[in-house]
């Protein structure tokens, strides 16, 4: 063993083969999408029940909108999963997540003191934007070999390799 070669733990390879395991399932999703409507649920279903106290002066939050305060943010925690775990919809889930972070301005404290509602909106225009991204096919040998040798004799294969130009 050298001084250029690291040493690690049994502990880093796990630790590292889960944080490789996590970043490709994050990659495959729109995980910030769900993320941020996930979080905008909290403070939209959270102020409105909340008590704020100053010294001996209680102040109750609480609003005639409590229950849809609740509703909304519960449904904004469900879309927020929904993004992640069915990427299928994230389009309509987006859509939802818009519509309630505009509702819970009028419902739930000014869309829970204007925090939730930036969340959810954000969270709603991240999942309608994202795109699953594209699979390259593998290389074979032969394809790696043919691309080797047209490289060095300056020309492009025959096949049209996308992303060079054929002249032929």
């Amino acid at each position: 063993m050298s001084a250029d070669t690291p040493v690690q733990s049994a502990s880093a390879g796990i630790l590292t083969r889960i944080r490789l395991r996590f970043r490709d399932w994050r990659g495959s999703r729109p995980f910030w999408a769900g993320l941020f409507t996930l979080l905008a649920g909290v403070p939209i279903a959270y102020f409105p029940y909340a008590t704020l106290n100053l010294g001996h002066i209680s102040i109750a939050l609480a609003t005639t909108g409590g229950a849809g305060s609740l509703i909304i943010g519960v449904l904004l925690v469900t879309l927020g999963l929904t993004m992640w775990f069915q990427q299928v919809i994230r389009v309509f889930a987006g859509v939802a997540a818009i519509v309630l972070s505009l509702v819970s301005l009028v419902v739930s404290n000014f869309g829970g003191f204007v925090m939730g509602f930036l969340l959810a909106m954000i969270g709603g225009a991240l999942s309608i934007a994202w795109a699953p991204g594209r699979e390259e096919p593998p290389a074979t040998a032969a394809d790696a070999a043919d691309g080797d040798a047209h490289e060095a004799a300056g020309t492009a294969p025959a096949n049209g390799t996308p992303g060079r130009r054929n002249d032929d």
